[in-house]
């Protein structure tokens, strides 16, 4: 009796980005550039960092940048060859939150559009 099987594999649409396991989404946009500043520093150990600290107008400030390490309870997902590091505390915050880069006439970097900010400043670089 032959009991061999074959598994389907199952095939997410490129069109979908994955879901976070830490709830936060980087975008095709955003990715691409993370990956050409990545490339631009020459280095290969480096991730995304997102973190939520107190400080600004509004009572918490987002911060990017390039991190090496890995924290106990980092959550990470990988977009597009991007490694995304958020830490346990600011996951709370963040979760839901797409990231974004724009590159347009009126404005270029990256944005965040955070479904947890209840209210922003004036600047936008500050919610609560």
């Amino acid at each position: 009796m032959d009991t061999s099987f074959e598994e389907e594999r199952m095939t997410t649409p490129t069109t979908e980005r994955p879901t976070a396991a830490h709830g936060v989404t980087l975008t095709s946009g955003a990715a691409q550039k993370v990956t050409t500043l990545l490339d631009q520093e020459g280095r290969d150990d480096l991730r995304l960092r997102i973190a939520v600290q107190p400080g600004g107008c509004s009572g918490l400030i987002y911060q990017l940048y390039f991190d090496e390490r890995l924290m106990d309870n980092d959550q990470v997902v990988d977009f597009d060859g991007v490694e995304v590091i958020i830490d346990k505390m600011s996951s709370p915050y963040l979760t839901g939150a797409v990231i974004d880069f724009a590159d347009t006439i009126e404005k270029q970097g990256f944005t965040i559009d955070n479904p947890n900010a209840g209210s922003s400043c004036a600047c936008g670089d500050s919610f609560s």
